[in-house]
């Protein structure tokens, strides 16, 4: 098993999951910390458990829709049920080059009023906003069944400067 890679900062929390069940929770504690205009980006291997989390995370923020990988479709909105922001879901795998690639999603409209979560978004969505959330998830690599996953929390810019992710470890 891959140790967990070294914190970049001392605000990062450090978390082990043993269960698909801990992902989807730790992305609905996640829910309780965001807002409209908040950008998540996740990071990890295939398998590493990125839309799990997410699944959690739209439970948590109380969105319409069964939240699933959107590899083909790029990206899915998923409207609130209640007066919470809606949850724009997308995967970038598929898209090389950076946000120029990523205009035609207008993830820049949609931020203000969403919560944006962007898998595999390395290099393609930073330019977005300077404030962001980041979270990679290490997972053992090759033919394994091993479910634990070390996630590193960070994060970034002036909206995230002072929040106590520390809750995310409960």
């Amino acid at each position: 098993m891959e140790a967990p890679a070294a914190p970049r900062n001392p605000a990062d929390v450090q978390l082990t999951v043993t269960s698909p069940e801990q992902m989807g929770e730790l992305g609905r504690r996640l829910a309780k910390l965001l807002r409209a205009g908040d950008l998540v980006m996740l990071s990890g291997e295939l398998g590493a458990g990125k839309t799990t989390l997410t699944r959690g995370l739209g439970a948590g923020l109380g969105v319409r829709g069964a939240v699933t990988s959107p590899t083909f479709v790029i990206a899915r909105v998923h409207p609130s049920l209640g007066d919470g922001p809606p949850l724009v879901h997308v995967d970038a795998y598929r898209l090389g080059g950076g946000l120029d690639e990523m205009e035609d999603l207008d993830l820049d409209v949609s931020l203000p009023d969403s919560v944006i979560v962007v898998e595999w978004g390395e290099g393609k969505v930073e330019e977005l906003t300077d404030d962001r959330l980041q979270l990679v998830i290490h997972r053992a690599v090759g033919d394994t069944t091993d479910e634990v996953r070390h996630v590193t929390v960070t994060g970034l810019g002036r909206r995230w400067a002072s929040a106590d992710l520390s809750v995310l470890a409960v």
